[in-house]
């Protein structure tokens, strides 16, 4: 792991630490601490560093979205008219404000931004595709439908 000024050397434990919260973020600390074999309190310490120094960003529900509404998943590869870092800011800031897009990649090698949007139907994708590349900074856009997902993890292997 590439450590910087703010991230703490991380050891055995840590690592311990973190993949036991990637695998089930709810566990209690007391659990927690048995699993990695370590008290409570020194446990509780590591947790809130790794949250303190950015290691841990946050903790969520993983959600079904289809079961929500959200019945298509698509990445669309964006590519604009310059890549000046003032027009490339601009394009992330404005997709950050739609809630469909759940990811914003810059990328290279083929466009300059990879996005995962979700839709509630093939005419909500529609709109969302016309929205893309109705915007006047884009010069291209390609969607990609997902059929299906055989493996989506959160985290990193530790």
């Amino acid at each position: 792991m590439k450590q910087n000024a703010e991230t703490p050397p991380l050891d055995a434990i840590d690592r311990h630490i973190l993949a036991e919260l990637q695998g089930d973020g709810r566990i209690t600390n007391v659990e927690l601490s048995q699993r990695v074999k370590i008290s409570a309190p020194p446990c509780l310490r590591r947790v809130r560093r790794l949250e303190e120094s950015g290691v841990i960003r946050g903790y969520h529900a993983d959600t079904d979205p289809q079961a929500l509404g959200w019945e298509i998943v698509f990445f669309a590869i964006v590519g604009l008219e310059s890549q000046k870092e003032t027009a490339l800011s601009a394009f992330e800031q404005l997709v950050a404000t739609w809630p469909e897009v759940r990811e914003c990649h810059m990328i290279r090698g083929g466009g300059d931004f990879l996005l995962r949007l979700v839709a509630r139907d093939t005419a909500h994708e529609n709109q969302l595709t016309q929205r893309l590349t109705g915007l006047p900074p884009v010069s291209r856009v390609q969607t990609l439908q997902t059929i299906r997902t055989s493996r989506s993890l959160t985290g990193v292997p530790l």
